[in-house]
């Protein structure tokens, strides 16, 4: 007996593996721990698990959410794509001379972001870089001039991707879930999420003291108007109260004087 295939249709939740390639068969980026060793590209920042995504939100080439309509929970497939439909050609006007000091100040600031340390950070070849609203990728570096490639890395190469759509997320809860992971990855797993009337949000307290937090609120908060239910949406910070443990003074017992016996 045929078993019924659940195709995806835009403003779908969905978990998805994938694999990107290169028209060279090179692997350029995957949500495999393991390939990402074995292919030579693994970060240690980065976080190997497979993603979620709301299809038609632009998170992914228009291309690829193409393909993923087609496509059934549990289903490997491939999609390629030319270089014009995938990251654009390679434009010259995009490769840019920066001093060294503002790309140095820049990468100790997106490592403390991090919640990392910052000290020896220095600008090296290989290394991506945030200046502006724009991040690039770090060519060559002289005497106070770091020359950097605001390209996309995988502009002017035709790619292929291998995914899997693991599952598609239903209900409520999971799509704010997801809308937080999307937007605010870091720590996703401790938002306590309630659904009703209203929805809150209990935040974390990483988030409290994250300067990316307030932009990611708002993109929170307008993802799932869109997407999940035109509902109020409460943010909660809790600040639990200290507890201080009490100590007793030990009392200190003054040894009695020493008389002598009368002779």
């Amino acid at each position: 007996m045929d078993e019924r295939v659940e195709y995806m249709e835009k403003g779908d939740f969905i978990k998805l593996q994938f694999d990107t390639y290169t028209e060279d068969g090179k692997l350029v980026e995957t949500t495999d721990e393991k390939k990402a060793k074995d292919g030579g590209i693994y970060d240690e920042h980065s976080s190997y698990k497979p993603i979620v995504t709301i299809l038609g939100s632009g998170r992914l080439l228009k291309d690829l959410e193409d393909d993923i309509q087609k496509a059934g929970v549990g289903e490997e497939r491939e999609s390629s794509d030319l270089p014009e439909k995938a990251f654009g050609v390679r434009d010259t006007n995009s490769v840019r001379v920066s001093s060294y000091r503002e790309v140095e100040r820049s990468l100790v600031e997106e490592e403390k972001r991090a919640g990392r340390s910052g000290k020896d950070v220095y600008p090296e070849p290989g290394k991506m870089v945030r200046l502006g609203d724009r991040y690039g990728k770090i060519l060559t570096v002289t005497a106070g001039r770091v020359v950097v490639d605001f390209n996309h890395p995988l502009a002017g190469k035709a790619i292929k991707y291998v995914y899997k759509v693991l599952e598609k997320i239903e209900g409520e809860e999971r799509k704010v879930a997801a809308i937080i992971e999307i937007n605010f990855p870091k720590d996703s797993d401790k938002f306590k999420i309630e659904t009703g009337e209203e929805i809150t949000i209990t935040i974390p307290d990483s988030a409290k003291i994250d300067d990316s937090w307030p932009l990611a609120k708002f993109a929170i908060v307008g993802a799932i108007r869109e997407y999940v239910a035109n509902k109020t949406v409460i943010f909660k910070e809790i600040f639990e109260k200290r507890v201080e443990e009490k100590k007793e003074e030990e009392k200190k017992v003054e040894p009695a004087p020493q008389t002598s016996a009368p002779s």
